[in-house]
């Protein structure tokens, strides 16, 4: 929080995506049901990014709530303060997570246990906002909700963060104040910096037509088929993995780029042209991505990570909506990566 005017520190929202049809988990984990939102994991901390003194704390206060991952608490601390537990901005922001003075008694606990809540002791701010942001992640929700505000979900909280939520709710999205859209722009960017990048490189599994584009274990939050009166097509035409934001995305098997870029339903998106299987063309695509790795025309191999999970375009939290086109016809990709 570095404006006075500020109403909050700050926060991004994570929910998970798509909450149509039940639920159904990888194989690489035992089956069941349940709320993808108590569920979906988050993205995991790239914990050798963050200095060790404060890992518990980040670890600690990314686990209050879904919607807020230890790496975009970790982002926030970089951006507001450097780390630095003793820092004081020229608006009076003051510690790691840079609180303003009116705002710190409503948040501020005793967390480290030392007799007194500081925002000057970083356990006790990093835990703070942690809190204030599981708070803004439950407004921004509830303002989209009521068509209040639009955006991303996650543009809209950091610029809570920066701003202020009057701010947001005032400008009906991220205010163009000539600060807060860079603001956005350079948190969403260290998210990735803070979450741990899985490895690169792979094979499609044997008894399987293509690999899986995740290397972790992901629910199913809603699978192929089931009528969307939405959808130009009346139904869905891919599966949708729960998965936190800025979760690597790896290419399914080897092939050509043929798209990546923006489309205004899916968001970023990229599709890759792979060999054909009986005469037959096959396509997979990977949609509402936060950031790509690949261009058109770049050659992809099996298991490289092409991209990071998202929430962009026609989306309601970070998720990945995997599709495979067979003979340029939608399928169902689960018995094409092992599903079945």
């Amino acid at each position: 929080m570095r404006s006075s005017a500020s109403t909050g520190i700050g926060c991004l929202a994570g929910f998970v995506a798509c909450l149509l049809g039940s639920f159904f988990l990888l194989p690489v984990i035992v089956f069941g049901g349940g709320n993808p939102e108590d569920q979906a994991p988050p993205a995991d901390l790239n914990t050798g990014a963050v200095p060790a003194l404060y890992l518990p704390w980040v670890l600690k206060a990314g686990d209050m709530c879904k919607e807020i991952p230890a790496p975009l608490i970790a982002a926030q601390i970089e951006q507001e303060s450097g780390w630095n537990p003793d820092a004081v901005s020229p608006a009076g922001a003051q510690g790691i997570s840079q609180f303003m003075p009116g705002t710190w008694p409503s948040w501020g606990r005793d967390d480290d246990k030392n007799g007194e809540a500081d925002p000057f002791d970083a356990g006790d701010a990093i835990m703070a906002q942690g809190r204030y942001d599981c708070s803004h992640a439950k407004l921004m929700a509830g303002y989209l909700k009521k068509g209040l505000v639009k955006g991303p979900l996650i543009e809209l909280v950091l610029a809570a963060y920066n701003a202020g939520a009057g701010a947001v709710l005032d400008a009906g999205g991220v205010p163009d104040n000539g600060e807060t859209p860079h603001y956005v722009d350079v948190i969403t960017a260290l998210i990735a910096k803070y979450t741990k990048a899985l490895k690169d490189g792979g094979t499609v599994p044997a008894g399987q037509r293509l690999a899986s584009p995740l290397r972790e274990k992901a629910l199913i939050t809603s699978p192929y088929g089931g009528k969307r009166p939405s959808s130009a097509y009346g139904y869905h035409t891919g599966i949708d993995f729960g998965v936190g934001l800025g979760t690597p995305i790896h290419a399914a098997g080897d092939g050509t780029v043929t798209f990546a870029g923006w489309n205004s339903a899916y968001g970023n998106r990229i599709v890759i042209q792979h060999a054909k299987r009986g005469g037959k063309t096959v396509e997979t695509t990977y949609n509402h991505l936060f950031t790509l790795k690949v261009a058109k025309g770049d050659t992809v191999s099996v298991g490289q990570v092409i991209a990071a999970s998202g929430s962009t375009g026609n989306s309601t939290g970070p998720h990945l909506h995997f599709e495979v086109k067979y003979g340029g016809e939608f399928t169902d990709p689960g018995p094409w990566i092992g599903l079945d």
